[in-house]
Formats: C-alpha cells, sequence, structure tokens
C-alpha cells in the first residue's frame, strides 16, 4: 500500500513561495562559521569581498574562490550585500567615471559567475546612525538606540559643524544645551566611538582600520558634499544608473538600493531614499526591473512619516531583497530596534505582501538583540550570533503561518 503524504505533494509549489532565509557573513574572520549557519536553517548567504577596496575590481577568481566555499558547506552564495559606491560616485568627484567603469566590471564579474542580486546605498558619508549600541533593555538584552538629542549635540559641538543648530526646533536646541552641562568626557568619546568608529568600522571604507582622528576625518569627508542639495545628489544616482543598470540587465543582475537610515537628513547631508516619493523618483530614473530595491523595514519604520506595508504593497514587484526587522519610534523621533514581532515594520504583514506579490525573495533577519554570552563577544553592532538566531526564529514562525494560514 502506498502512502501519500499531502505535504510532500505541495513541497515544491511552497517551496517556490518561501522567503529564502538568508544571513550576513563577514567572511572567514567572521567567528560565526557557515557550518554554524546550516545548523539553525540558514539557507542563503548574504556576504561581500570585504578585503577588496572600495573603487578596486572584484575579480572573477576572487568571486569564484568565496562562492566555492560557500557552496562547499552546502549553501549559496544568495546576495551581494555590498558592492560599494564610492563616495567620489556620490558626491560627483572627478574620479567617478573611472570608479563607474570598474564597478561596471564587478558587477559583470558578479553576473558571470550567478550570483544575481546586489544591494548598494547612496548614503553619503555615513551609512547607519546610531548613538547607543549597548541600550540595555528590562530583560537584560541589549539593543541599538536613536537618541535624537544626543545626536544633535554630537553635530553641534563634538563635530561643530557651521550652523548646524538650524537644523533643529529652539526646544531640541535648549535640551542640547543642557546635555552640554552635564556630558562627560568619556561620554563623549563613547559618542565619537559608536557614531563614527564602531558602526561605520564595519560597513564604511572610509573608517576602516585605526582611525586616529575620526572627528577630523569626519568633517573632511562632509566639507565634500559642500553644495551637493538633494536634488545634486539625485542627478549623480541617475548619472551612476544610466551607466552600471544596462551591465546589469545584460548579465541578469538585480540591482537592489537600500534605504537612508534613518530615512531622514541629518549633518546637512541629503537623503535621498527615505519616503515613497523618493523611491518612486528612483525606479523611474531607469525603468526596468534590473533597478530595484532592498526593502529594508527597519530603516523604513524608523521614519514616521512612512506607512511600511503600504510601501511594501507598492514596491513589491521591484523588490529584490528583503531585511525583516523592526523598530519603535517616539513623537521625539528617538528609535529603538523593536521585536520581530512588534514595532512598526509589521513583519507578519510584510511577509503576507511579499509571499503574495513576489513569492521566492532572499530575506535576512537584521539587528538582533545582543544575549547571553554574545555580550562578551566582540561581533559587529546588530549583528550578533544568538540575537539574529532567536529572531530568525520567530521570522520562520510568521513564515510557517502565513504559509498555512
Amino acid at each position: 500500500m502506498n502512502i501519500i503524504f499531502p505535504e510532500l505533494l505541495t513541497l515544491e509549489k511552497l517551496q517556490k513561495k518561501n522567503m529564502e532565509k538568508t544571513w550576513r557573513w563577514f567572511g572567514r574572520k567572521d567567528r560565526i562559521t557557515l557550518d554554524m549557519l546550516r545548523q539553525i536553517g540558514v539557507e542563503g548567504i548574504v556576504t561581500s569581498l570585504h578585503d577588496v577596496p572600495n573603487g578596486e575590481i572584484w575579480t572573477s577568481e576572487a568571486i569564484e574562490e568565496v562562492k566555492s566555499y560557500i557552496e562547499s558547506f552546502g549553501l549559496r552564495w544568495s546576495v551581494v550585500e555590498s558592492l560599494p559606491v564610492s563616495e567620489s560616485i556620490k558626491y560627483g568627484g572627478p574620479d567617478r567615471d573611472r570608479l563607474i567603469e570598474n564597478y561596471k566590471v564587478s558587477l559583470a564579474n558578479l553576473g558571470k559567475a550567478g550570483i544575481k542580486t546586489v544591494v548598494y546605498n547612496f548614503m553619503p558619508v555615513i551609512d547607519w546612525i546610531r548613538t547607543d549600541l549597548n541600550y540595555k533593555l528590562p530583560n537584560g538584552t541589549y539593543t541599538l538606540f536613536f537618541d535624537k538629542i544626543r545626536f544633535a549635540y554630537f553635530d553641534c559641538y563634538i563635530l561643530n559643524r557651521p550652523d548646524a543648530e538650524n537644523d533643529y526646533s529652539a526646544e531640541e536646541m535648549e535640551q542640547v544645551n543642557e546635555l552640554k552641562k552635564t556630558i562627560t568626557d568619556e561620554e563623549r568619546n563613547e559618542l565619537v566611538n559608536t557614531i563614527i568608529v564602531k558602526t561605520q568600522g564595519f560597513v564604511n571604507e572610509n573608517f576602516k582600520g585605526n582611525v586616529s582622528k575620526p572627528v577630523e576625518l569626519f568633517n573632511d569627508l562632509l566639507a565634500l558634499y559642500q553644495g551637493v542639495d538633494k536634488q545634486q545628489l539625485r542627478e549623480n544616482l541617475k548619472y551612476f544608473l544610466n551607466e552600471v543598470v544596462p551591465v546589469a540587465q545584460q548579465y541578469g543582475v538585480n540591482l537592489c538600493i537600500h534605504p537612508d537610515d534613518p530615512p531622514f537628513p541629518g549633518l546637512g547631508l541629503p537623503r535621498i531614499v527615505g519616503n515613497t516619493e523618493d523611491i518612486e523618483w528612483i525606479l523611474k530614473a531607469v525603468d526596468v526591473p534590473n533597478n530595484g530595491f532592498t526593502f529594508c523595514a527597519g530603516s523604513l519604520s524608523s521614519g514616521l512619516h512612512n506607512d511600511v506595508p503600504a510601501m511594501a504593497q507598492k514596491f513589491a514587484r521591484r523588490t529584490h531583497f528583503v531585511h525583516l526587522r523592526s523598530t519603535d519610534v517616539a513623537e521625539n523621533g528617538n528609535f529603538i530596534e523593536a521585536s520581530h514581532l512588534e514595532g512598526r515594520g509589521h513583519l507578519v504583514e510584510l511577509v503576507r505582501i511579499f509571499e503574495r506579490e513576489h513569492p521566492g525573495l532572499p530575506m535576512r533577519v537584521d539587528h538582533g538583540k545582543l544575549m547571553l554570552d554574545d555580550v562578551e563577544k566582540s561581533d559587529n553592532p546588530g549583528y550578533s550570533f544568538y540575537g539574529r538566531m532567536y529572531a530568525l526564529a520567530e521570522v520562520s514562525g510568521i513564515m510557517a503561518a502565513v504559509r498555512n494560514s
């Protein structure tokens, strides 16, 4: 007698609908090994050629070496995060054409290797911004936190940016000046380390290595963007896209820009990927599927102006990669990483939308809580093992519930 298991009859169908469970891995130097990841249900790897300086070509040999290593563990290199865009391309420097040509070669080499999803961002100088990397929660875990007043203090009294106070309300500046009276040298130094050194050190080529004068370096980089407003930054992005998207089309690569984190201007720098209108502009600038979007629910949810589920519904078909995390935001602009089951990200609804509108997308959980003995480890901020494994279990539950509903 043959026993037929109904779930096996629909397995192929279910696999096509399921989002691919991926994990950001920082290469062989990462203490979180590929063997560990396959044991916890990870299917695909999100990584980069971390040893190649920004602007240099990713050779086919270097790409194949990493790809083969990943595949030796029964995993696949699903997403490149990121193929970095050099600052000179963003502000329109004299060497941007040479750097764009290098970018095109790297993109072609990735496509020829069968790696078809490539993340990039167009955030000037600074990637994601937080003011506290170890904010202690009542349950004893730690998370990432953004305090607008401390950030304004950093802007006005550490960077000493000219006319910075004009970017804040009178009430906010009153709080900043009160903080100025009480903040200690240790707290000032920690603010610099948090905003510049610890955070940007692993996501931004500008701050890798031993940065002896981070504030001076930071201000030098800000100066490169003098006269670059939102419209000019948009035009620089469009110039870049007009050059690289045809290469992406030729080799079947989906480029997907990451939203700004947080999705509002800061430090006098424009932000151009922060709301629905911004995303529409980018997708229409070169209106082909290969010019797509990384739907980072955490970044988008940290702006009170964004309706995250509505944005998912609107941009699902042009989304090529999903970051599933969430935030809670106060009316004063402070925000904190929320549980993956809570917050403004509405991850249950997002999974439902993406599995209906664009099934099979790669997704990764992001910015897990720091917990257990990971507290003693030296992981990159937001990228501890147990916190992300916990989040992956939560999201796997969401996916199963949506699939069976």
